[in-house]
């Protein structure tokens, strides 16, 4: 009867991160089609309903696999975390560089989107996910370093796309930069996200408990809108192509592991059993 009970509550968990899951992808794919019949104020709605639904979807999966306390302490860390390094970014050019936020996303605390935090939420799991794939048995600090790349590859496509929309500015643009992005900014989301990792992992995060398939999907379908959005409907060849293939192999490389778990999991199971 237990077993019944806690695998029906695994199930009810499954149904709604493919919920979200699932709407979210018609919320982005929408988007487009907001645009041509609206105008590019719509943008604003499309893109919060999105990023909303995706960190839901993200929350979801850790409160399936680490239960809903921690899953909602972790989500109170990255959100809360994210904010801070994006306030105290925005206001002194540490460690990103010098940009600010313009009034386009609304509501804001302290000039900084209330949106902007709660996209670091929407990626972080499934970085997670694809790194503890890829670093099993092998240490806390390769589970960081591959988390933090596989977090930071999502901006190759993000910040040219932002910025390109208005919702911040690089005003002193560098001659030798990424698409008008400074490198520095890149080299502030690692150190971020490494901070935010590491405060994760201090308040019990696990990430083998994170849903593996579930977590390759949302990564897996962001690399897909943001490669053939970039590269189709936002005109933006270039970041659509680097990030494609930065992002892709991630994403590549997680499957693979998780293939290869598998099989050897399901080869384990028929040894047991003869």
């Amino acid at each position: 009867m237990v077993n019944r009970i806690r695998n029906l509550r695994l199930t009810n968990w499954q149904w709604v991160i493919s919920a979200l899951i699932i709407v979210w992808m018609f919320a982005m794919i929408s988007v487009p089609i907001q645009r041509w019949v609206a105008g590019d104020t719509s943008l604003r709605f499309g893109i919060t309903l999105g990023a909303v639904l995706q960190a839901s979807a993200a929350s979801t999966l850790l409160c399936t696999g680490l239960g809903v306390r921690r899953g909602m302490i972790i989500t109170g860390v990255v959100v809360g975390a994210a904010w801070l390094i994006e306030f105290i970014g925005s206001h002194t050019g540490f460690p990103f560089g010098n940009y600010f936020y313009t009034e386009a996303l609304q509501p804001q605390l302290g000039d900084v989107p209330l949106l902007v935090p709660v996209a670091w939420m929407m990626m972080m799991p499934s970085a997670w996910a694809v790194s503890a794939l890829l670093t099993r048995g092998r240490g806390r600090l390769a589970f960081i370093v591959v988390s933090i790349l596989a977090f930071t590859a999502w901006d190759l496509f993000l910040d040219p796309q932002m910025v390109g929309w208005g919702f911040w500015v690089w005003p002193q643009p560098e001659s030798f930069s990424y698409f008008g992005i400074p490198w520095s900014n890149y080299a502030g989301w690692l150190l971020a996200s490494g901070l935010i990792t590491l405060a994760a992992l201090a308040v019990g995060l696990k990430p083998d408990a994170i849903p593996t398939v579930p977590a390759l999907v949302i990564y897996s379908v962001t690399w897909f809108l943001q490669t053939f959005g970039l590269l189709f409907f936002w005109n933006q060849p270039g970041p659509a192509l680097i990030g494609g293939v930065v992002m892709g192999l991630f994403m590549i490389m997680g499957w693979r592991a998780w293939l290869c778990q598998r099989q050897l999991d399901n080869s384990s199971k028929l040894a047991s059993a003869t």
